[in-house]
């Protein structure tokens, strides 16, 4: 493996990346030493393992996903195990049994051996997501492996890669009696995963994939009467996948949040209702190991108390490094909170809330006559000259005496 798929892994390394390679049956396996997980990413090239050593089971690198916010490669084939079938539940995706392929009739590649398993996959089929595939490819992909479906309760899983409207997963040998474990679209070749904790997974059902012989080979479908071969995109996909589920693309961060009071340097410490707020957030993306500001335009920030009183776009600041907007509170007291919670595909899950508090008017600031209040004032007036004009004729006034 470390042969056939050495192009692979010298990406890895001129990306940074120091690699450890582990036999999967590794008495010494573990993925952590005192409570403390040794790795930030995993890859699992071991298709047809059915045990794998040490301490590293499901469990394990569940808990590795989980807690250790790590991140997982898995490439399997039509041998695949059943501890790959089971950590691949544990994620949301089905793979299919023991000894199946991916069938296409339509789109086999011209050096299939008769089975019509090695695919030739247009690039349309790949997910269009820039920051998780790359630039979508002229040319089209290899493919060689087990068919996948995403768990329909799992709404986390992502379809990378799917095959066409006629292919099927099945035993290549075997006529079709039952109805397949995936059929069409729903055919999931490359499937990915963000946990909510930003963790992601991602399963090819082809370990052939990253490998060499891929990598190189020329393409050529069966049915295409050209003749015109291509170069696969195999390792260009590879790339921009292995750089996403390893956190090299799509990477957020919340810089700073501030918040003040318009033509106002300093927060307060209480706000008062309908004053004029400018709130302002700094995002930062990892772009080539560095990180660069973020200023996308689709951004926005909630007031929230129990509902959002105020929901309204982010727009960029006069230097482009930095998110603000200027708004007036809204006539309700209370303990508010500033909320921008960005979730985009591709992207790592942005959250950001900082709370503050709104009080009513001190009596110090209402108006000193309210002019809707002018009847009431009338009024009150009125009645105290008429107990004033009361108060003398009752007062000055005298009933005259019965005389006799």
């Amino acid at each position: 493996m470390k042969v056939s798929h050495s192009t692979f892994f010298d990406d890895l390394r001129q990306r940074g990346h120091h690699l450890v390679f582990k036999l999967a049956d590794d008495s010494g396996l573990s993925l952590s030493k005192y409570g403390e997980f040794q790795y930030e990413n995993l890859i699992i090239f071991a298709p047809s393992v059915e045990e794998f050593g040490g301490n590293v089971d499901v469990q394990a690198i569940t808990d590795f996903v989980d807690n250790g916010k790590g991140n997982v490669l898995v490439a399997a084939s039509s041998a695949v195990g059943d501890i790959l079938r089971d950590l691949g539940m544990e994620m949301g995706i089905e793979m299919d049994e023991e000894g199946t392929s991916v069938i296409d009739h339509m789109n086999y590649d011209i050096k299939d051996q008769g089975e019509h398993s090695l695919l030739v996959v247009d690039p349309k089929y790949l997910i269009d997501a820039k920051t998780i595939v790359g630039k979508r490819p002229s040319s089209p992909l290899l493919y060689r492996g087990v068919g996948m479906v995403a768990d329909e309760q799992n709404p986390l899983v992502l379809p990378l890669l799917t095959g066409s409207s006629s292919s099927y997963s099945y035993f290549a040998a075997d006529p079709v009696k039952e109805y397949p474990h995936a059929v069409g679209k729903s055919t999931l070749l490359i499937a990915g995963m963000q946990a909510r904790n930003n963790a992601r997974v991602v399963f090819c059902g082809s370990v052939d994939f990253f490998s060499n012989e891929f990598f190189v080979s020329s393409v050529l479908k069966a049915s295409d009467s050209t003749g015109k071969e291509l170069d696969s995109s195999n390792r260009a996909v590879a790339k921009a996948i292995s750089q996403w589920v390893f956190k090299e693309r799509g990477v957020l961060r919340v810089v700073s949040v501030k918040h003040h009071l318009a033509g106002e340097k300093d927060s307060p410490e209480a706000y008062t209702i309908n004053d004029e707020v400018v709130y302002t957030i700094t995002l930062e993306e990892l772009v080539g190991g560095k990180w660069v500001p973020f200023t996308p335009s689709d951004a926005q920030m909630e007031f929230f108390r129990l509902d959002p009183f105020v929901r309204t776009y982010l727009k960029k600041t006069s230097n482009s490094k930095s998110l603000f907007v200027q708004f007036t509170l809204p006539d309700v007291y209370g303990v508010f909170q500033f909320k921008v919670d960005y979730v985009r595909l591709g992207y790592s899950y942005l959250y950001s809330s900082t709370q503050v508090a709104v009080r009513p008017f001190r009596h110090t600031q209402y108006e000193r006559f309210i002019s809707s209040a002018f009847p009431y004032y009338a009024a009150t007036f009125s009645m105290m000259v008429g107990v004033v004009l009361f108060s003398c004729v009752f007062i000055n006034h005298r009933e005259k005496t019965k005389t006799d």
